[in-house]
């Protein structure tokens, strides 16, 4: 089955979990997100039928309890955008293609188009057109008001071109030659508004089990400055022999911190030596990434920043930084801007880390079941504690949780960088972020 029950929760709390796309009751995760039985079902009638929707209006019809029924396009355009995975639907309704991915699935804005317009499907027979709307008869009344639910509005987000910053001037004052905005689509996890047509949620306190594992996992954070000296005197022209030399001393500090971190987590005791080496192997990358993002920000993009701006890349250098560079420096920048956004607090970014390194679908493990238990209780620990503190951002959670599958993915790209490139790609990077801020 494509659905989990939430994770060891008191029957009071569940009930307090809210369905992403519409704010009815949740009954657990379906295709890879929080949603009720009418959201699930419809996505599932949708996908397998091949239906493809008009939206009577602008495209942006509020979706709760009660409207939801009202606008079939905007309905599957939110479960798309808020990350229900398609492919967890096995097509001839048997039971089983259960989705292994715990959070919401990444998709380009390209291809929600293309579902929605549904060319994804062309070729394929049983395309339904509809716009009518569509009822729950799968979904029984679960009896919440309308006044105590929160009504997300679905906002589509305009195709928008990339935004390189410094950085094309950069690249131009050296060789003339302007950067190719060839990634014209960023994945949909930047396309949620900041603000949400909401009644006023109803405050609530968190629950001790999550403040308790809360407090755990922050504990196990070494939240000190760095220590690899990033000052530099004034005038002095940095190599790239020698910013490549501190970029390693970087990481291996980074490093050095993960594997300390790991042996305080609350739960080092219930997985194996080989199960932790297994995942660290995995993902030291995107922990280093994701520190560095948030935690550590402060000085990767002030102090690192200020000794990337002495180093000055040669015509060659800049004309053999390559596409998959221009990807990677691209991603990064928006990433930044994403979690500049929304400023991180260490309870959420110790959170999103142990979700992130607990992933169950790395080769090798001993004990992936226990590993995906233990992703599913920070999960939901991670989704309390963002509703408790911020209550007037229902969007917050989802965000935090897209962002994972982009650092991954980022991650991923950046093995494939050159060596040689990485001084340029990191002085690229930072000068268009802190341009980027400055501005702001």
């Amino acid at each position: 089955s494509c659905t989990e029950p939430f994770f060891s929760l008191p029957d009071d709390r569940v009930d307090q979990r809210t369905c992403l796309i519409c704010g009815d009751r949740a009954t657990g995760l379906h295709y890879g997100i929080i949603s009720c039985e009418g959201c699930k079902g419809f996505f599932k009638r949708s996908i397998c039928n091949k239906r493809v929707y008009r939206c009577s209006r602008d495209k942006n019809c509020v979706m709760s309890r009660k409207q939801r029924n009202r606008c079939q396009y905007c309905r599957l355009l939110k479960c798309l955008q808020m990350g229900m995975n398609r492919k967890a639907i096995r097509e001839d309704g048997m039971p089983g293609g259960r989705n292994k991915s715990i959070g919401p699935v990444q998709i380009s804005e390209e291809e929600i188009e293309r579902i929605m317009s549904g060319q994804e499907f062309e070729g394929e027979a049983n395309i339904s057109w509809s716009n009518n709307g569509d009822s729950d008869h799968s979904s029984p009344g679960n009896g919440v008001s309308e006044s105590n639910q929160p009504s997300p509005v679905s906002t589509p987000s305009s195709s928008r071109s990339v935004e390189l910053n410094g950085f094309t001037a950069l690249r131009d004052q050296y060789i003339g030659t302007p950067v190719s905005t060839h990634y014209q689509y960023l994945p949909h996890l930047f396309s949620y508004s900041a603000h949400s047509a909401l009644l006023p949620p109803q405050t609530r306190s968190l629950d001790p089990q999550s403040h308790s594992l809360i407090n755990q996992l922050v504990s196990a954070e070494d939240l000190e400055p760095l220590g690899t000296p990033m000052l530099i005197e004034d005038g002095y022209k940095v190599t790239q022999a020698e910013l490549f030399a501190l970029l390693c001393r970087l990481a291996d500090e980074l490093l050095f911190r993960q594997i300390a971190w790991i042996k305080k987590l609350p739960f080092f005791c219930e997985l194996s030596i080989k199960d932790y080496t297994c995942l660290l192997g995995s993902t030291w990358q995107e922990l280093i990434l994701l520190s560095s993002l948030t935690v550590y920000s402060k000085q990767i993009f002030g102090d690192l920043a200020d000794v990337t701006s002495k180093y000055s890349p040669s015509d060659d250098e800049l004309h053999r930084f390559s596409e998959e560079g221009m990807e990677v420096m691209e991603r990064l920048i928006y990433l930044y801007r994403k979690f500049n956004q929304l400023k991180v607090s260490n309870e959420e970014y110790a959170c999103m880390k142990a979700i992130n390194f607990l992933n169950q679908d790395i080769r090798g493990l001993a004990n992936a079941s226990q590993l995906e238990q233990l992703n599913k209780r920070y999960w939901y620990v991670c989704q309390d504690f963002t509703e408790y503190k911020y209550p007037h951002q229902p969007n917050r959670f989802p965000d935090l949780m897209m962002c994972l599958p982009e650092i991954r993915y980022i991650a991923g790209k950046m093995v494939n960088v050159p060596l040689e490139q990485l001084p340029l790609l990191f002085k690229a990077v930072l000068h268009s972020c802190k341009t980027s801020v400055s501005k702001e």
